[in-house]
């Protein structure tokens, strides 16, 4: 399997090439140096997760669109093949499953979160919006100045066009289920 940075790296490229960006603007749309985002394009830097998704938003595409290969029509995803992303010091982790496809308008992640873990996420681009179940442990979201405890077979579903904010709030690993629904362009 391909390093995500190298996919990353070409998926910047082609999207930055498509809309006939240079590094410069791509720069101040994103929020990423000049430098940086020519470094991740020659695969020369790893992006972290919050990088990715500044770029993403910026760009106003999706996170996945950036970080996989197109697919085929049927495809089985086994978790032991899917390279994860993390922040939090490795707390935060999240496994990509179904990419982002311009006829779906979503994407899918598994998300594992370990004893105090965490994840301040900056907002998607408008219209975006997440659902979340909580599978094991529970999770406290923060969007705006709400709080929302969420437990085993609890859901949520909340507007992700504004900062919003993660956290393991018990003394167990917590798993959840994610989607992102993005909007279409208008």
């Amino acid at each position: 399997m391909e390093e995500i940075h190298l996919i990353f790296a070409r998926n910047l490229k082609a999207i930055r090439e498509k809309e006939k960006l240079s590094l410069e603007k791509v720069s101040q749309l994103c929020g990423v140096s000049k430098t940086m985002i020519g470094q991740i394009e020659r695969g020369e830097s790893s992006p972290t997760l919050t990088t990715i998704w500044k770029i993403a938003n910026g760009l106003k595409v999706s996170f996945t669109s950036l970080i996989h290969q197109p697919q085929t029509d049927t495809e089985v995803i086994y978790k032991k093949d899917i390279q994860v992303l993390s922040e939090d010091n490795g707390k935060y982790r999240v496994y990509p499953n179904f990419p982002f496809q311009e006829d779906g308008r979503f994407e899918i992640y598994t998300i594992e979160i370990d004893k105090e873990g965490k994840l301040s996420a900056e907002a998607h681009k408008e219209g975006t919006e997440e659902f979340i179940t909580v599978f094991e442990g529970e999770l406290m979201i923060r969007v705006n100045d709400n709080e929302y405890k969420l437990k085993n077979g609890d859901s949520i579903r909340f507007k992700a066009d504004r900062p919003h904010f993660y956290s393991n709030t018990c003394n167990t690993l917590t798993k959840l289920a994610m989607t992102i629904y993005y909007p279409n362009e208008k």
